[in-house]
Formats: C-alpha cells, sequence, structure tokens
C-alpha cells in the first residue's frame, strides 16, 4: 500500500528545508532519493515534477513542488502541528514566507553567480539589490520571536532554512539578528532529526564503495 506522503529528495538539495518541514508536522512519511545524473531525469519523476528537480512530494495523490508552496501545504495538511496561524492572522506569515523565497533567494543566488544589478535598473528586479533584500530580512527577524510573531510557523522552516545556509556558506553577512534568530530554531526537535536523517544519508552516499 503506498504511503499517503511520499517525499522526493536528495540530501545535497534544498530538499533539507522540506525534510525539516515533515518533521515539524509528525506525520509518517516515506522518502525517495533521488540521483541528480539518473533518476532525477528519468522519465518515472519527470512525470512528478517536469523541472527534473527536487524537492517535490505527493501527498494523497497530489503533487507538490517548489520549497515554498511545499511548507505553506503540508501546514494545511496536517493543521493539527499547529504550522500556520490562524486565517484572519496569516499577514505576516504570506509576507516573509514568499519574500524569503522571491526576493531573497533571488538576491542570493544572483550575488552568488556574481550578477550585479545596476542601481539604474534596480527597479527591474524583485529585489532591488541585494542590500536592500539583506535589510529587509533583518527587520523581519527582528520584531519577534519569529517572522509571523510569538510562535514557530512553516514560514521559519523556510526563512530560517535561508538565513541558516546564509550563515554557513556566506551568502548573508553575520549580523546579530540573523544568529539568534537562527540559534532559536536549530535547536528545534524536528531540525535536529531532519538534519541526522540528511546527514546519514551524506554519508552514505560519500562513503567509498566495499571492496
Amino acid at each position: 500500500m503506498a504511503s499517503e506522503l511520499i517525499f522526493y529528495t536528495n540530501p545535497l538539495s534544498r530538499g533539507q528545508i522540506v525534510r525539516w518541514m515533515i518533521e515539524e508536522t509528525g506525520a509518517p512519511y516515506e522518502t525517495v532519493v533521488l540521483d541528480y545524473a539518473s533518476t532525477m531525469k528519468g522519465p518515472e519523476y519527470l512525470a512528478i515534477n517536469p523541472m527534473g528537480k527536487v524537492p517535490a512530494i505527493v501527498h494523497k495523490g497530489q503533487v507538490v513542488t517548489e520549497c515554498a508552496g511545499i511548507c505553506a501545504y503540508l501546514a494545511d495538511a496536517y493543521p493539527q502541528a499547529g504550522l500556520a496561524p490562524p486565517l484572519a492572522e496569516r499577514a505576516a506569515y504570506y509576507r516573509w514566507l514568499f519574500f524569503a523565497a522571491g526576493p531573497v533567494e533571488q538576491a542570493i543566488i544572483n550575488r552568488s553567480m556574481g550578477f550585479e544589478t545596476p542601481p539604474e535598473k534596480s527597479r527591474m528586479a524583485g529585489y532591488g539589490s541585494y542590500e536592500l533584500a539583506v535589510d529587509v530580512l533583518e527587520q523581519a527577524v527582528s520584531v519577534s520571536d519569529y517572522v509571523a510573531g510569538d510562535h514557530f510557523t512553516a514560514a521559519d522552516v523556510y526563512v530560517g532554512s535561508q538565513i541558516g545556509w546564509g550563515l554557513q556558506f556566506g551568502t548573508l553577512p553575520r549580523r546579530a539578528a540573523f544568529e539568534a534568530y537562527f540559534a532559536r530554531l536549530e535547536t528545534r526537535p524536528a531540525y535536529v532529526r531532519g538534519k541526522a536523517i540528511d546527514n546519514a544519508l551524506i554519508a552514505q552516499m560519500e562513503a567509498p564503495p566495499a571492496g
């Protein structure tokens, strides 16, 4: 019998975001690990995600891709986990979840690839400039303990992942607000469990072949 929730990933990918999110829901799930050079581009997976990228989930036969979308979907699919605010209180939740998925990620990737937005063309870029996106992100995590208020939500999974990676790989500046925010997240049991699972998978992938 197929699992209600199937998670397609590679541990060396943004799939770590979704692993953390699923662990926060407490839902049982099946993991399918794909290889970049073969199964991720194979016809079976392309039928799920024609982009040939991970992560993706199939929940009760429904396909969801894109990390921020998956986080928002799972928060609604498993309301007992309390990972989304009440509907009337979701303004900041949606605002910062998709700000991190859009302007922040675009700004970080462009800068990492050496693309600089000329000041006179900043209006054409959704993020304006890298410096502006980073400053606004800092403001977002400085108002309260979590981006949507006083309680942890799915938005923190995505925003926290962006900040955690940014601090680890140097794509974000080491600002006190970023470090304090991520410190509140990295001790969460679901985060620790997810990292342990993915780190074990990475170790298996990197281990020399037997014999």
